[in-house]
């Protein structure tokens, strides 16, 4: 799906990432994790090809410089972590500009389709005639997940998602909520590249973790590989504890 190697990025002269390698395959949820600073915004900004890189990215096999962009919106989507709090528009209004790429003057049926289909997968579709600034922080942030999931509501096989902290503001019904649509996503061969914050989040949704720590890649693998005491307590210089879940039997992180 996706592959990089040795990705390098600075700011000025401040290195905010070194030497990254990423390979994503095919039906594959990936979750970003680290501390603060890590870099984790940054490798996603990176991969989506928002921030350029002298590295080569593959995305299906093909420079992802390569793509033109109103095609490329159509295999691959990006959630950020900051949106704009004021946009006068209604709800329904925000969802359906991630159906731009399919039209030109006005929206198809197969658009409406899409953005009510997201709606209501978000738990959003209430509020489509509500102006967007009058929203709770929470809602916004699942008007926007709507918004991104829509515009990959399309017959192209094998699509990638990017979400950056997508989780912020949600309460816990709507984070696993969230989860759940972007797990169901990865199904049909599609990928995820999510940052997230909640390790036990991660270590429940995502098949591959990539764990990072000062712009450099602290480890990388499945779960149960890369949440070990000693891997989590080096990254966030903080001391843990690894159980297993006793529902899921994934691991299970106990700070302090």
């Amino acid at each position: 799906m996706i592959k990089a190697q040795q990705i390098n990025y600075k700011h000025k002269e401040f290195h905010i990432l070194d030497s990254v390698d990423v390979s994503l395959g095919y039906g594959e949820f990936l979750a970003i994790v680290g501390p603060n600073g890590a870099g984790k915004s940054s490798l996603l900004s990176v991969l989506a090809n928002e921030v350029k890189s002298k590295q080569e990215i593959l995305f299906k096999d093909k420079n992802i410089s390569d793509w033109q962009v109103r095609e490329l919106s159509k295999h691959k989507a990006k959630f950020s972590q900051h949106n704009s709090n004021d946009i006068p528009l209604e709800v329904k209004d925000v969802v359906m500009m991630g159906r731009y790429p399919y039209f030109d003057a006005q929206p198809r049926q197969e658009d409406h389709e899409a953005m009510n289909n997201m709606m209501y997968e978000t738990d959003v579709y209430h509020l489509k005639d509500r102006e967007y600034n009058t929203l709770s922080g929470g809602e916004k942030q699942r008007v926007h997940l709507s918004r991104v999931m829509a515009q990959l509501q399309n017959e192209i096989e094998k699509k990638l998602v990017f979400l950056d902290e997508p989780l912020n503001n949600l309460d816990i019904k709507h984070q696993y909520k969230a989860l759940e649509i972007i797990k169901k996503f990865t199904e049909n061969s599609n990928s995820a590249i999510v940052v997230l914050h909640d390790l036990n989040l991660a270590a429940q949704f995502a098949d591959k973790i990539l764990l990072m720590k000062s712009g450099k890649v602290a480890a990388y693998g499945t779960p149960t590989e890369v949440f070990t005491a000693e891997n989590i307590s080096k990254a966030y210089n903080f001391p843990c504890t690894i159980c297993e879940h006793p529902i899921t039997n994934n691991p299970m992180i106990i700070f302090g």
